[in-house]
Order: structure tokens, then sequence, then C-alpha cells
């Protein structure tokens, strides 16, 4: 069984064509969506529109709730500068109603494959990474590898925990969220973050003030195949045309955006940039 693992695809429509191309070239079994699929300054509809029709299992993120938030408000009360606001000025009831039908975590195809956004218990929390204090200082971007011991706290008792009791281990775990792309192994689980399809850089202040930076504006996205010896995954990167889109965030008032889209790099969170 071979299977492309997408996720935080941030209305990202070029991106994420780019990525479906590549992942047809390469005749996977099925393709699974991590979430954080529309928030963002870009065509959140049209890549709703798309996703829609997509045959894929498809997890709602941390941004599908914050964006429905976002959309329940009257029109005048949303905040357009902000990624969920942008986003939900753009999409319709239609759209809405497909979100909130995603669940926000599942086990397919076979009892060992576990699909995530953030951990098995939390959408707001990385799994293979950790957010450390002391952002900027001797140029540390706020974050790390996260260690064994943090990544089983994270994981807790998955035989026991009610939303994971259908998952067999050990087996695959996929999880997103961080953007930042990652094999690990871990007490014989093969955990994957693909990264992100959509955004490579972007500041955060949850727990601590940190930065993510891919250092490219490629479209990241992971292939996992199940083989005699157990699960093996590839991550993978593909060029696509990112000037339209930045050249669209900064229309929209999203500089940190349109630094991110052209170059895998954020600016510093003084300089006025924003969550993704």
């Amino acid at each position: 069984m071979k299977l492309a693992l997408l996720s935080d695809i941030h209305g990202n429509l070029l991106a994420l064509q780019a990525v479906l191309a590549d992942v047809r070239r390469r005749q996977v079994d099925a393709v699974l969506v991590l979430g954080d699929h529309l928030s963002g300054p870009l065509q959140a509809a049209e890549t709703a529109n798309l996703l829609m029709r997509l045959k894929a299992t498809q997890l709602a993120g941390n941004h599908e709730r914050q964006l429905l938030d976002a959309y329940a408000l009257p029109l005048a009360q949303r905040n357009l500068t902000t990624s969920d606001g942008c986003a939900a000025a753009q999409i319709t009831e239609r759209h809405a109603k497909w979100l909130r039908a995603q669940p926000t975590i599942a086990h397919v195809f076979a009892p060992d494959v576990l699909l995530v956004h953030g951990t098995p218990s939390t959408d707001l929390v990385y799994l293979l990474q950790t957010v450390v204090p002391g952002y900027g200082e001797h140029g540390s971007p706020g974050q790390r590898a996260a260690t064994a011991a943090e990544m089983r706290q994270r994981m807790g008792d998955l035989k026991t925990n009610p939303r994971t009791r259908g998952y067999t281990t050990p087996g695959l775990i996929a999880c997103g969220h961080s953007h930042v792309p990652r094999i690990v192994t871990l007490d014989g689980h093969l955990i994957v973050n693909p990264g992100s399809v959509g955004l490579q850089a972007f500041w955060d202040d949850h727990v601590h003030e940190h930065v993510t930076e891919n250092h490219n504006p490629l479209a990241r996205y992971a292939v996992a195949q199940r083989t005699a010896h157990g699960w093996q995954a590839q991550l993978l990167g593909v060029a696509y045309d990112h000037e339209p889109q930045a050249r669209l965030a900064a229309s929209r008032g999203r500089l940190d955006w349109a630094l991110a889209l052209r170059t895998g790099y954020a600016v510093a969170a003084s300089a006025g940039l924003q969550s993704a």
C-alpha cells in the first residue's frame, strides 16, 4: 500500500495543484490530507472546491476550527487582516458544511495507520518539534526537534486513549501542524510529518515566540509505503509557480506571506509578521 500524505495547504491552490500532479505520477493508492486546508490570504474557496472533489481522507486541523469561528461572526465583525478572517470571507455555507463534517483524527485502510493534525490529543501542539523560550537569542528559531521522551508524552497511551483505540501499534502515524518535514522512528512507529503544501515559513507565539523556516519555496508532501520490512516514507518537494501567490498575498496586506512564499524564509515578528 502506498499513501500520499499532504498537510497544511493554507489555501495555496497552485501549490496543491502541483503536488496532486506529482501524486498522480507516483500512482498512490490513497491521498490523506491532515488539516489546515484553507486559512490564509490566498484562494480559500478555490482550494476548498478542489479538495471537495478529491477522493481523499481529510482531517480538520486547528485552523478549521478557527476559520469556522470567524465564519460564524457577522461580516462586519470579521477581522480580514488575519489568515482565518481572510479565508472566512471567501468561503460559502457549502464549504463550511464540508469543514464541519471533517474528523479530527482517523485510522484508515488498516488498523496500523493513524492520522492526526498535531498530536492524538490536541491540534495545537507539535508532535515532532518542541517550542522553547529564547527566540532570537544567538539566532535561535525558538524551536528544536522533540526528544524521544517528549514525543512519547505527547502520543500518550495509544491503546487506552479512546480517540486512538482502533489503532494497532506499531505502525504509521502521520501528523502535520508544524510545517517542518520530518520522519522519526520511535518504539516501532514510523512517524511522518510531510511538511506544508502551501506555506514554508511563518512566525507564531503559541507557548513561546518561534519561527519556522524551510529555506525554499517548494511545496512539501510525503509518500509512505508498506513493505515487507514495515512502513517506509519519503519526503518530497515540488516546484511550482509561487510568484503569483506571493503577489496575491502582498495585495491583501500580507507581506510576511509574500516573503515566505517566495523564499521559505520569515521576517521577524517585530517587522509585523503574523502567525500562519
